[in-house]
């Protein structure tokens, strides 16, 4: 438990407010993004001057290195040391950042905190944010939050203002209703309750290969939570996945491959591996594939999760499009080394992206409910990436960016495999290459939710919306102000607004999965709801507005 926080941000004589920038560990993306770091820093500097008080850098900037940013765990326990155990201390975030770069000296940071993130697709602060949350959330470090897109409009600048008179914020959240205010029909709940015993009784195996991907302490469940639902670890090395892959043959690749483009995937494939992606990136990519499916036989694993980054980056090729893949009903067969099996016949074997834990257990929650329903298994999870109007007046509602780098199951996309490109990963991010596994998602009913940890226990936020269609140009508006290799979904969410998701969800991600229908739907998420509630898991769903539909 963190030690008791003072309660005025403006407590010190000087009025001076301490200043933090979590980064990433990978110097070209700390360069790439420093400008947007800084340009951020100075809006907010401006607002918070606006009412007296002065924003002081508790790091420099670094000329040799060309940014700003803490960029190592050791290197923010060093900077915390300077840092008066009672200032007031802002986490300013224009960027992606890894949470344990700063996570160490916040758990005994005694002044309030504050997390604030720029409102921006093209420089996703949101999305670092979000996850230093969740972290914070899980250490049971109190803190305070904000965003903005300007750091001027009325909103940010009340709530501005009484963090640094009160040292705390609060924002509405009464979109958020525990399970127990929520009627259940008795049906629902039975068939719940039943799918958690048999979990809790046959248990099952969650493969890991190398935990606390980018830093990312929220996304890592202890044990004795994972236990309780009758989940366990298989912990693997990915050093295990890099030699399984190099042993998979040419052959067996290119029957990969082949299946692919059968199937409609299209590769925009070029002659430089340095920012194009190659026939050879590809033909790893489709061996990491087969090396994942025969370890998880292997061990018996009912989802698996790839860290990638870091450790893997150097070696071998993106393992989006493995991702993707794995999440998907249809995908190329894969045999047992002996050739008799194929392996996960006829189903996903899900895949959690950047080895987040609590999306891999929502997952197994999913692949059962849904099974129970006959809706459809594929699932992923997406980054809260953006969310904006929709500039061409197709639609009335709020319309979020949810987008991961790949991971998404082809069965999301309009046309699925035939709607499908793989375009080489940034090179920003992705030194060894490899394709993505893009689309643009279809319209439909979606359930999305979250599993997280707070005081020490399980809970699960989950809540309806569905997946809009929005004109093409509207689309590539979308995906060049964030990243336009990735697959993205429009999503709607149902009563729940945008500042009342930022203000609640404990995560960059956010699990989500189709029904068949509207009343499917809303049937699929009381029974996980009940599910997760007899494992054990402390149950809210939020929102309850219908949605309005296109003009």
């Amino acid at each position: 438990m963190a030690a008791a926080r003072s309660r005025q941000a403006g407590s010190t004589e000087n009025r001076e407010i301490r200043l933090v920038a979590s980064g990433d560990l990978r110097l070209s993306a700390n360069q790439v993004c420093w400008p947007a770091q800084k340009e951020m820093e100075a809006a907010f500097s401006s607002a918070v001057a606006k009412h007296g008080y002065r924003v002081v850098r508790a790091h420099p900037y670094r000329r040799r290195e060309g940014h700003g940013f803490i960029n190592s765990q050791k290197e923010g326990m060093e900077v915390f040391r300077n840092i008066p155990p009672d200032a007031p201390l802002v986490v300013a975030e224009a960027v992606w950042q890894y949470s344990h770069h700063v996570l160490p000296g916040l758990t005994t940071h005694r002044g309030p905190i504050l997390t604030v993130a720029n409102w921006s697709g093209t420089w996703p602060g949101l999305v670092g944010m979000l996850n230093l949350n969740g972290s914070l959330t899980k250490a049971e470090v109190p803190y305070s939050t904000l965003w903005s897109e300007t750091f001027d409009d009325p909103f940010f600048t009340k709530k501005l203002k009484t963090w640094l008179e009160r040292g705390k914020v609060r924002h509405r959240t009464d979109h958020v209703r525990p399970l127990s205010d929520v009627k259940i029909p008795s049906r629902e709940r039975r068939l719940g309750e039943q799918l958690a015993a048999e979990l809790q009784r046959d248990k099952a195996i969650m493969g890991v290969f190398d935990e606390g991907c980018m830093g990312m302490f929220n996304a890592i469940i202890p044990d004795h939570l994972l236990h309780a639902t009758g989940v366990f670890k298989e912990r693997l090395s990915q050093s295990a996945l890099y030699y399984e892959t190099m042993q998979t043959s040419d052959d067996e690749a290119l029957e990969v491959r082949r299946w692919y483009e059968k199937k409609g995937l299209r590769f925009c494939t070029g002659r430089d591996p340095a920012t194009e992606l190659t026939d050879d990136q590809i033909l790893l990519q489709c061996k990491m594939y087969i090396a994942a499916m025969r370890i998880a036989d292997d061990f018996g694993c009912d989802a698996i999760g790839i860290q990638y980054q870091q450790g893997l980056k150097d070696l071998l090729p993106a393992s989006d499009l493995v991702e993707g893949t794995l999440n998907n009903t249809s995908r190329p067969p894969v045999r047992s080394r002996d050739g008799k099996r194929v392996l996960y016949r006829g189903r996903p074997l899900p895949h959690f992206n950047e080895v987040d834990e609590c999306a891999g257990l929502d997952a197994l929650l999913i692949h059962r409910v849904h099974s129970a329903l006959g809706q459809p298994l594929e699932t992923t999870l997406h980054d809260i990436r953006w969310g904006d109007w929709d500039a061409s007046s197709t639609v009335d509602d709020y319309v979020w960016v949810f987008l991961i780098s790949g991971a998404a199951p082809p069965a999301h996309f309009i046309g699925g495999w035939k709607g499908a490109s793989s375009e080489r990963q940034p090179p920003m991010y992705f030194p060894s290459g490899g394709g993505t596994l893009k689309g643009i998602s279809k319209p439909g009913e979606i359930i999305w939710s979250r599993i997280y940890i707070e005081k020490n226990q399980l809970c699960l936020d989950i809540g309806r919306g569905h997946v809009v269609k929005l004109p093409p140009e509207e689309t590539e508006r979308r995906w060049e102000l964030t990243t336009s290799q990735w697959p993205i979904m429009h999503a709607v969410t149902h009563g729940v607004t945008r500042d009342q998701m930022m203000a609640r969800h404990k995560s960059n991600h956010i699990q989500v999965v189709y029904a068949k229908n509207a009343e499917e739907a809303d049937r699929a998420l009381r029974t996980r709801a009940a599910m997760a509630e007899a494992l054990g898991m402390r149950v809210s769903v939020c929102g309850t507005d219908l949605p309005h539909r296109t003009k």
